[in-house]
């Protein structure tokens, strides 16, 4: 569970403080707070810090070069090889090029040259390196450094070669990790090479199996896919024996341990199958749920599934919300069948025009933008901003009045739950799908995080003030001047 300082620090970088944002990407990189590492989210985080940064000097026209460079510098610490699939990636591939080029022989040098040869040269991220090639070919330009993006993928990979043997002469502390790399780049390993391309060419099985068994991670997942019968898309192509399946899984387990997301989604598969002589469930599941961590989108469908069919079974405060994070993470990857499946676990309320608050959220809009003329008080103001959220969302008029603000908005939706006044009413999730939503939860998030714990009071005071303040903005604000009836 979340520490609460931690908690504090997300609260704080969710409404754009930049320390705040840093605090947390150094805790999902080293673990503080109790905080699982994650890389990738490590990187988001650093992410949107630079961009608070840049955004704040272009705003008030002041250099903030030494800013940026320590944000970039913290981001050399990040392991980039398990960042590949995060949305910052090409903030993280441009930031380590960045202090690679930099030209001194500082730690953050070392450091972002080593995290650039592990990611371009590392036999163990090879399959990474193949979709690297792809992704450098459909990313802008904007995304590389200049003197690198005039490049091919070859050239890359020769810069790369060039700062490992530095970093082997080197005294840094990255001196005996390249030794012991440059050792494992030599003969044998384009003999490897050569026998996974004759693999690729002429489709030999000898070629094949002598990669798998020389520690090629893409050789073992291909072998096992194929002793499988399992297609590209890990499906049941036919059935097998229990003999073939023991090999795959052994060929497959090997490849997990090396990472690879399609062997433990595969993994997740033949553990199911009940000719199977090891089937278990519970590693089927464990499995699935580890591909769906490592980013495979159609284990995260599975897992999300699997926890919206268990919901009454999972011990969570608002049931159906982890489900609903796994679904909603495959449908961000394009996976057709996450939709149907996140509708019945989401509500969507996307145009707000159709919601019974439209024409008052409307009003509350205008006089946030001219609360100083109107001279207004801090509890009206925070009354509009719920107003321009229940339209958004389409909340009732109690939902309206108790939902805890601060505590609405999660990354893929919006949870409403009010069962701390009113118990009978069950907590409801609201998909989060326009900017509009976006910038109304930031802005009443940023209302509500300076006010005074108490402000609104009871629920009889926060009625009374309801009926005063939709009184005063239809009168004031309303083209029609026609009031607002409330219950």
């Amino acid at each position: 569970m979340a520490s609460r300082e931690f908690l504090k620090i997300l609260s704080s970088a969710r409404l754009g403080d930049v320390s705040a944002q840093q605090k947390l990407a150094q805790a999902y990189l080293t673990g503080a707070f109790k905080t699982p590492i994650q890389p990738a989210n490590a990187l988001i985080w650093f992410e949107k810090s630079y961009f608070s940064i840049t955004n704040h000097v272009l705003e008030n026209k002041t250099s903030s070069d030494a800013e940026i460079f320590d944000l970039i510098s913290q981001v050399a610490n990040i392991p980039l090889a398990e960042t590949f699939n995060s949305p910052a990636f090409a903030f993280g591939w441009s930031s380590f090029w960045r202090l690679a080029e930099s030209g001194d022989a500082s730690d953050f040098n070392f450091a972002a040259k080593w995290q650039l040869v592990d990611l371009l040269i590392n036999p163990v991220n090879q399959e990474i390196q193949t979709q690297l090639f792809d992704w450098l070919k459909k990313k802008p330009s904007s995304s590389t450094p200049k003197k690198i993006a005039s490049l091919d993928f070859s050239s890359i990979q020769k810069i790369a070669r060039q700062y490992l043997q530095d970093l082997a002469e080197s005294n840094s502390s990255f001196a005996s990790n390249a030794k012991e790399l440059l050792i494992k780049l030599q003969p044998k390993n384009e003999a490897l090479s050569s026998l996974w391309q004759v693999w690729l060419n002429e489709q030999n099985e000898d070629a094949l199996i002598q990669s798998a068994e020389l520690g090629l991670t893409i050789a073992k997942l291909t072998l096992g896919l194929r002793l499988a019968q399992l297609d590209e898309r890990v499906e049941v192509a036919e059935t097998k024996s229990n003999a073939s399946l023991k090999k795959a899984a052994y060929w497959l387990e090997l490849a997990a341990k090396d990472g690879d997301r399609d062997a433990w989604y595969a993994l997740g598969e033949i553990y199911r199958r009940p000719q199977f002589s090891g089937y278990n469930a519970v590693e089927s599941d464990r499995a699935i749920d580890r591909a769906a961590d490592l980013g495979h989108p159609q284990a995260q469908l599975r897992k999300g599934a699997n926890l919206w069919r268990k919901r009454e079974k999972n011990e969570e405060k608002v049931r159906g919300l982890q489900a609903s994070y796994w679904v909603w993470q495959a449908h961000q990857q394009g996976v057709p069948e996450a939709k149907e499946l996140l509708s019945k676990i989401l509500e969507s309320c996307p145009n707000p025009k159709l919601n019974e608050w439209f024409e008052l959220a409307q009003c509350a809009e205008q006089a946030i933008n001219h609360h100083a003329e109107h001279k207004l008080d801090e509890d009206w103001l925070l009354l509009c901003h719920r107003i321009i959220i229940a339209n958004q969302f389409n909340f009732s008029k109690a939902e309206l009045l108790l939902s805890e603000v601060g505590q609405l908005q999660h990354e893929h939706c919006v949870v409403v739950d009010i069962r701390w006044e009113l118990p009978k009413i069950l907590p409801r999730l609201i998909q989060i799908e326009t900017i509009q939503q976006r910038r109304a939860l930031l802005a009443a998030g940023k209302a509500f995080a300076g006010s005074e714990i108490g402000l609104e009071g009871n629920l009889r005071q926060r009625r009374y003030r309801f009926d005063r303040v939709t009184k005063w903005l239809t009168n004031t604000f309303s083209k029609n001047q026609v009031g607002v009836e409330v219950d």
